[in-house]
């Protein structure tokens, strides 16, 4: 099965940097960004068949991520 990659700088490349300077200066968005990578690697295993887990389980842990990268981009655009 083929997933898509949803790291967060590929999935907003426009802001690479601007995401590499929240890294460095806002801690509040490191430990969201660190989070969102985890969250995201872990739906990955799961859709590769790495893990296995509920339907419900990856549409939920899919729904964090989301929302991750929700906060994610707002502090982004704030910027």
């Amino acid at each position: 099965m083929l997933t898509e990659k949803h790291d967060l700088v590929h999935e907003l490349p426009e802001h690479r940097d601007t995401i590499h300077h929240l890294k460095m200066t806002n801690n509040h968005f490191a430990r969201l960004f660190d989070e969102y990578h985890e969250v995201d690697h872990e739906v990955h295993r799961i859709e590769t068949g790495i893990e296995n887990t509920s339907d419900d389980y990856l549409e939920k842990r899919k729904k964090i991520r989301l929302h991750l990268k929700d906060e994610l981009y707002r502090m982004i655009q704030q910027t």
